[in-house]
């Protein structure tokens, strides 16, 4: 998929004991059997490996991982303020 896409899986892998097979683009959050908690972690984590800002709040358990890229990759695009 992208770069991006690898380096987040890997961080769900390596950070958060996900199994790697579970994980697709299409594959929600909730899914994963990941909640609101978890994913407040798991931006705090992007921001600090990608050196982002993500809203707390940008992100559901109903959201794909592919948002989660999405997400970054918009941020990452975004000329700096």
């Amino acid at each position: 998929m992208s770069t991006t896409y690898d380096r987040l899986v890997d961080l769900l892998v390596d950070g958060f004991a996900v199994d790697r097979a579970a994980i697709r683009p299409d594959v929600t959050f909730e899914e994963l059997e990941m909640d609101s908690l978890f994913l407040v972690e798991l931006l705090l984590v992007i921001q600090s490996e990608f050196g982002v800002k993500i809203s707390d709040d940008a992100a559901v358990p109903t959201d794909t991982i592919a948002h989660a890229v999405a997400l970054v990759d918009n941020e990452t695009a975004a000329p700096a303020s």
